[in-house]
């Protein structure tokens, strides 16, 4: 039990959340972060199926990893990832169709998000299933952290709503208050992310250059 907890394995889980987040750090997964996150339902079921995903990938990928020729590995990884990506997808056509359609051909996508690939061939493939586990699940819910949270302040400010439902008075709008259109285009969602970046490496003084 101890070594399922170990210090390592926290690390795995935890540092990707906010030391070493895979969209603010690494910069990865940053095209389905513009592209969903203008509402925040889209963004919740983005960032959850990438997180369920890439661990299961990881899984997957760290069981059979001894028994993988060197030279197809990206191959296989490539359709280990397509199988569960187009298992998410008809579980989302069948319960959340709407959202499925929001999402378009970003679930897709997730087959070559650079989140995924980093993962299966920089950690399951030297690691075992427990922590190659952890570390999908860390790395899925730092990516998922960061869509919500720019999906937030996009539908908000620009909607006026969450989860599309209205959340700003009506009193505001009598008064003249109104939506901020351009929080709605990707490039505001890029602006946000840019933030965050800069307010990481500020706090943070190990990524500053010198």
């Amino acid at each position: 039990m101890a070594e399922l907890f170990s210090k390592k394995n926290k690390e795995a889980l935890t540092t990707p959340l906010l030391k070493n987040n895979p969209v603010t750090l690494q910069v990865l997964g940053i095209c389905s972060a513009l592209a969903v996150t203008s509402k925040l339902a889209p963004a919740v079921v983005m960032g959850l199926s990438v997180t369920i995903i890439v661990a299961m990938a990881n899984v997957i990928i760290s069981l059979i990893r001894n028994t993988i020729p060197n030279r197809i590995r990206i191959i296989i990884q490539l359709v280990v990832v397509a199988a569960l990506v187009t298992m998410v997808s008809e579980v989302l056509k069948a319960f959340a169709y709407d959202v499925s359609v929001q999402l378009s051909v970003y679930i897709g996508l997730i087959i070559t998000n650079c989140i995924l690939m980093g993962r299966l061939e920089a950690f399951a493939m030297q690691n075992g299933p427990w922590a190659s586990f952890l570390d999908g699940i860390g790395n899925g819910v730092g990516y998922a952290i960061i869509l919500v949270v720019v999906a937030f302040f996009r539908e908000l400010f620009g909607s006026g709503t969450l989860f599309d439902y209205p959340v700003i008075p009506q009193a505001l709008y009598d008064m003249g208050y109104i939506n901020n259109g351009l929080m709605l285009m990707a490039p505001m969602a890029f602006f946000l992310i840019a933030c965050f970046i800069w307010v990481q490496r500020a706090k943070d003084k190990s990524l500053q250059e010198n």
